[in-house]
Order: structure tokens, then C-alpha cells, then sequence
């Protein structure tokens, strides 16, 4: 195969000032979509995610793992019941939740990083109590809100070279208590208790569009609650645009929605001009610093 060698350094070149603007910035990724249940794109993800931590910053991987609990729930002959579109999850389903999300995904990941020459620990919220959850909703179960973080043990694994990889499952404030925590809010919870620079939500779109179906690349917290109200932004886009809404509060610098189908899209927002989804952040930024690596 030819490859344009010169065009390869050029870019190599170029990502330079952005390498060394995210030099010892925390990262927080939420992976998933339908690249997890692909092992060449689960790949090309570690690999992603390992050349970043090798360039300097700090990732840290936050996944979910619904097609996976859904397919184990339909083996057990366990029946999902649904409430105004969500799931219940009851006691027998928290505790599969728990089993894939926490053996079987969060170890697929570890070894995939690993696999790419990454140091890699899986946990999940309940260690160290990282995350403590109470109820969302009454009639959901254990579907839990994060209302307590304890993120020390990201750090002391991040500062010893290590990519933390986190499954979205929680202790709760009660003794015994599980809860599944959806994987976008636990992310958005972790990057917020960091003060993370990023928090890059991977999904299986291209990213906000407006009226007219094309990516808005960049928006504020404002043009988001407009965008809402209007109508534009609804479906499953709502609660992502919320986590980083309520991420921001918290804050972390910028949240970007983008599409994890596209290959190497942590890299093409991390360290190009070009960026790769939809960017919010809390002010807009002069026109001269457009690229989403500012």
C-alpha cells in the first residue's frame, strides 16, 4: 500500500501545539455504542486510548454495556419491564447488570488496552466507594443518581501510569445496595468531581445537529437549553447534552459529544484543528482558536 509519508509527518507536525496543550490533562472517554461489540474497533480504541496516555495525558475510560446485559437477561429468561421508556431494574437485573458490566466488559476493555502495550485496572464505582448512589426514580428500582464521589483512586492510578477503566455500577447509601448508573452520568460525574479538561462522549451518531440536519460543532449551555426547548435536540441527545450541561457546572472545561464509528475520533478531536462531533462548552472562543485541540 502507498502511503503519502510526507502528508503523515505534516500531520505529525502539526499536532504538536496540541500534544503540548493536553500535557497532564485528564480525559474522561465514555465508550460504547456498537464499537464494543466489534473487536477490531475495540482495538483501534485501546490503541487510541494507550498513544494518549503515552503522549501525556491522562485518560480515563468509562463504559457501558447494554446490548451485552440484554443479551444475558434474554438467556436467563429474565423479563425487562420498562417504564415510560426505561428499563426497571429490580433486584435479579441489578445483580446481572453487575456480572456483565463489571466481569465481562470491564475485563474485555482491560485486556484490549493491555493488548496495545497500555497499563490497565478495571473497577467499578462500588470500590473504594468512588460512587454513591441513591434512587433516580421510585419506579425504576436501582437506577441511581450519583450524590457522593470518592475519585482519589483515579488519581493514585493516573499518576502511577495506569488507565483506570470504570463500569458504570455504584454502591448505594444503604448497606447491600447496588445500582446501575447510566454509563454517560457516571462519566459526566467522574469528569466533574476531576475538574476534567474533556469529557469525549462516544455514540453511534455524528453529534448535535440543528434544524436543517447538520453538526453543530460548537455550542454554549445556552444555545443547548434553546436547541431543547425548541425541539431540536430530543430523544436520546437529551440526556446526553444534560451530562455535559451538568458537567460543566462542576467544572470540567468542555464536554464533545462525538461519533465513535469514526476511526481514531478521541485522536481527530484531541489533537487536529478539525476537531470530530459537538462541542459545549461555557463561553464561545475567538474565531482564531476554532480547533476543538484549543
Amino acid at each position: 500500500m502507498n502511503r503519502d509519508w510526507t502528508a503523515i509527518a505534516r500531520t505529525l507536525s502539526e499536532a504538536l501545539p496540541y500534544l503540548q496543550r493536553f500535557s497532564g490533562a485528564v480525559v474522561v472517554v465514555k465508550f460504547g455504542g456498537n464499537a464494543m461489540g466489534d473487536e477490531e474497533a475495540m482495538a483501534e480504541f485501546a490503541r487510541d486510548i494507550v498513544l494518549m496516555r503515552q503522549v501525556g495525558l491522562n485518560p480515563i475510560v468509562v463504559h457501558g454495556g447494554g446490548p451485552m446485559i440484554n443479551d444475558l437477561l434474554a438467556r436467563l429468561g429474565i423479563k425487562s419491564e420498562f417504564v415510560r421508556g426505561k428499563r426497571v431494574t429490580d433486584k435479579a437485573t441489578v445483580e446481572v447488570v453487575e456480572m456483565v458490566l463489571t466481569g465481562l466488559v470491564n475485563k474485555r476493555i482491560v485486556q484490549a488496552i493491555m493488548d496495545e502495550g497500555g497499563r490497565a485496572v478495571g473497577l467499578s464505582g462500588k470500590d473504594d466507594d468512588m460512587m454513591v448512589c441513591e434512587a433516580d426514580d421510585p419506579e425504576l428500582g436501582f437506577v441511581g443518581r450519583p450524590v457522593e464521589m470518592n475519585v482519589q483512586v483515579l488519581r493514585d492510578l493516573y499518576n502511577a501510569g495506569i488507565i483506570p477503566v470504570v463500569a458504570p455500577v455504584a454502591t448505594g447509601m444503604k448497606a447491600n445496595e447496588t445500582f446501575n448508573v447510566n454509563g454517560d452520568t457516571a462519566a459526566g460525574a467522574i469528569a466533574g468531581a476531576l475538574k476534567a479538561d474533556r469529557l469525549l462522549l462516544l455514540t453511534d451518531v455524528s453529534g448535535v445537529k440543528d434544524e436543517t440536519g447538520n453538526v453543530v460543532t460548537e455550542l454554549t449551555p445556552d444555545q443547548v437549553r434553546e436547541m431543547t426547548a425548541a425541539g431540536t435536540i430530543a430523544g436520546g441527545m437529551i440526556p446526553k447534552t444534560e451530562t455535559a450541561l451538568a458537567a460543566l457546572e462542576q467544572g470540567v472545561r468542555a464536554v464533545v459529544i462525538l461519533d465513535g464509528r469514526v476511526p481514531n475520533a478521541c485522536l481527530l478531536e484531541l489533537f487536529t484543528e478539525h476537531g470530530a462531533g459537538s462541542m459545549i462548552r461555557s463561553t464561545a472562543r475567538p474565531v482564531s482558536t476554532r480547533g476543538h485541540g484549543a
